[in-house]
């Protein structure tokens, strides 16, 4: 197959109409007020060799202001972690860490799934 006629991320090959373009999304997410977030916090095992992870997910909005969150969530928890793909990952079980922490700092609706 060449090059030209690989699908893209959209799902479109190619296009027969001369003045086909991608209509490209430019909505400026922002980001919402802290307590009006919707995270979840679980706990994962799949695909880390059996190490325990609790992973906050549903935040709305910038990655730039997911960051900071998860940063504090590892330093609070005194563990290490990532941010990836719009969840905070945090090593071991630290559900109620977590959950204790987001509540004191305002995040209202986040739970524990």
């Amino acid at each position: 197959m060449s090059k030209k006629n690989k699908p893209d991320t959209r799902g479109y090959v190619f296009s027969t109409n001369p003045s086909f373009s991608f209509e490209e999304e430019s909505a400026d997410i922002s980001t919402l007020p802290p307590a009006q977030q919707p995270l979840r916090i679980v706990l994962d095992t799949k695909r880390r060799a059996g190490k325990t992870v609790t992973i906050v997910y549903g935040f709305k909005g910038k990655d730039a202001d997911l960051e900071p969150l998860g940063k504090k969530l590892k330093n609070y928890c005194g563990t290490g972690g990532s941010v990836k793909e719009g969840e905070i990952i945090v090593q071991g079980d630290q559900r109620d860490k977590v959950l204790q922490w987001l509540q004191k700092n305002d995040y209202k609706k986040a739970c524990k799934v």
